[in-house]
């Protein structure tokens, strides 16, 4: 069974795309910022991370590279959302895998989170 590690400061995000995601038989991990995203990293060991661009605390973009430093999690696909436009979000992080932008479908959800996982070198 896959893991997928949901970061997202808004609690019902979270809980949609935990729900969304077993549903298909994935093993959600979450956390409601990149802090604590980072301790879950030592507790879990997923194959997808899908990362909120916009949380308080430690924001998308400083998570993001914290996780490419790591050299256990640098190759790990990132799928990173936010209900700004992607060129918005490019501006200040290129380092992520995917883009999503809230509000998202389910189907998009679960498509991008199955191209990922067939692609990725840690498979």
């Amino acid at each position: 069974m896959q893991t997928v590690l949901v970061v997202d400061d808004e609690f019902g995000v979270a809980e949609v795309l935990q729900s969304i995601l077993e549903d298909e038989g994935y093993r959600v991990a979450t956390a409601i910022n990149g802090k604590q995203a980072l301790t879950r990293l030592s507790e879990v060991t997923p194959d997808l991370i899908m990362l909120d661009y916009m949380m308080p605390i430690m924001d998308g973009t400083q998570t993001l590279a914290a996780i490419r430093s790591n050299a256990t999690f640098a190759r790990v696909p990132i799928i990173m959302m936010s209900s700004l436009e992607e060129a918005s979000v490019r501006e200040t992080c290129t380092d992520y895998d995917s883009f999503l932008r809230k509000p998202f479908r389910a189907m998009a959800v679960l498509k991008t989170v199955a191209q990922l996982l067939e692609q990725s070198p840690r498979k």
